[in-house]
């Protein structure tokens, strides 16, 4: 008999979904049909696999009003919010189905009197992409469609929390005719999927979640010449300059800070403020923080819905304690959130100053809808503390001068730098990151790379 995977969702803490894990024979079937699909899709003109890859962005949206409401119920995201990810799930596919030809395309070098000489892109075969429960179809759209139109098959392990995810993208596959193990699911458990890492028939492992897991994740593909694409969170910070537009700043980030409850990769989760407008950004910032609605994401009115579960919301709550017993000041008053109850998932959102990095708030992921502001006198002090991190994924500048946005850009360790904006990904560009944010690409063009190989042409055409 095999084991029951179980979605608990943080609404009401109810069983929402309940599966079987894939068995030892389900992975090993799974495995062989997919390295099966691999060598005939390869050959599948570009043309095809954007009409089928098409569809089914057709077929997964037309479902958005359905798909919108699971996510609420599986992971806590207001269903007022989780329509936006149906729409960023539909920017992100169509933009990498568009630019597949071109991105895909061979490259050419310099003419060669008597020679024909081009590097083609070709795939890698079977890539296998494990994806958390956080953005449950953001994050995974990110490899899904582009590891599909490069001619690869994929076999997706979603989050526990998330498991309808899944079904999801292979109900849109099987509705556009995709043929049968280009696009496969299994429901797994940890070790399960190491242990596929493992399997010879992978050919590229692609994981988001924590820097705990990822090392895992490099482990199981070390004792094999396979490549892994690692995304593994971040720290994220924002510097509002002197001259910033302190009202835009504050509703940017505000919002960067306490979307999705802070359940984001990419959130904001500390904000270094100059002290000429440090005053005013931090009142406009806990004014509209005031504004939030906790409660129950089904209601139409809340804003601000439940953690992941409530070990999440207590690992936020302490460290939020930690620093105000360290000399921090939390400036919003929980009781003011009625729907906020210790030892639930439900977590009002929280400000603190009075804080520097010997906190935890400061310097460890949050993941929660918990946010420090700094006083600095300078963008020299702002990028010191900016770069003080092991983390690099995104960070941002409110200013009104676009030259000093990039010169400060320049000088942070990061893979995506923002100006007056944050926590967006723009499928145009890499999204990446450095430090313990991971490695490897995943957008653009360049997010073609990493799934497919490069193979030399070198033809001698004068004898």
């Amino acid at each position: 008999m095999s084991e029951t995977l179980r979605c608990i969702s943080p609404v009401d803490g109810s069983v929402y979904v309940e599966r079987p894990l894939a068995t030892a024979a389900d992975i090993d079937a799974a495995l062989t049909r997919g390295r099966a699909a691999a060598r005939d899709w390869r050959h599948v003109p570009m043309a095809r696999r954007q009409e089928l890859c098409t569809r089914a962005v057709d077929a997964f949206v037309a479902k958005k009003a359905e798909i919108a409401e699971e996510i609420s119920w599986q992971m806590g995201r207001p269903v007022s919010q989780a329509p936006g990810e149906i729409a960023g799930f539909e920017e992100r596919a169509r933009h990498m189905i568009e630019i597949a030809p071109q991105a895909l395309g061979d490259v050419e070098p310099e003419p060669k009197e008597g020679f024909t000489r081009f590097v083609r892109r070709e795939p890698l075969g079977l890539v296998f992409i494990i994806a958390p429960w956080n953005y449950p179809y953001l994050t995974a759209v990110n490899s899904i469609i582009p590891a599909i139109m490069a001619g690869n098959a994929v076999v997706l392990k979603h989050s526990a929390q998330t498991p309808l995810c899944a079904e999801r993208f292979a109900q849109a596959f099987a509705e556009a005719d995709l043929p049968e193990g280009v696009f496969q699911y299994l429901h797994l458990g940890h070790a399960e999927a190491l242990g596929v890492i493992g399997d010879a028939r992978v050919d590229f492992a692609a994981f988001t979640g924590s820097v705990e897991a990822g090392h895992k994740v490099q482990a199981a593909a070390a004792q094999r010449f396979i490549g892994t694409g690692l995304e593994l969170g971040g720290k994220d910070p924002a510097y509002v300059r002197a001259d910033a537009d302190v009202e835009n700043a504050v509703a940017t980030l505000v919002d960067g800070a306490f979307f999705n409850s802070g359940q984001s990769c990419c959130g904001i989760e500390r904000i270094y403020a100059h002290a000429d407008i440090y005053d005013a950004f931090v009142d406009g910032a806990v004014a509209l923080a005031g504004d939030y609605r906790l409660g129950h994401p089904l209601e139409a009115e809340t804003t601000l819905g439940p953690l992941v579960r409530a070990s999440a919301a207590a690992f936020v709550r302490g460290q939020v304690s930690e620093a105000v017993a360290a000399g921090a000041k939390a400036l919003i008053d929980p009781a003011d959130f009625p729907a906020d109850a210790p030892g639930s998932p439900y977590m009002a959102p929280q400000i603190l100053v009075g804080v520097d990095h010997s906190m935890r708030i400061m310097t460890e992921e949050t993941f929660g809808p918990a946010v420090g502001i700094m006083r600095v006198e300078s963008d020299e002090e702002a990028v010191g503390l900016m770069n003080d991190s092991d983390f690099g994924l995104t960070a941002a500048v409110f200013t009104r001068d676009a030259q000093a946005a990039l010169e400060i850009g320049a000088a942070v360790e990061a893979g995506t730098w923002f100006m007056n904006r944050c926590d967006y990904l723009d499928p145009a560009l890499a999204w990446t990151g450095v430090k313990d944010s991971g490695r490897g690409c995943t957008l653009s063009r360049v997010g073609y790379e990493q799934l497919t190989r490069p193979k030399s042409f070198h033809l001698k055409t004068a004898l």
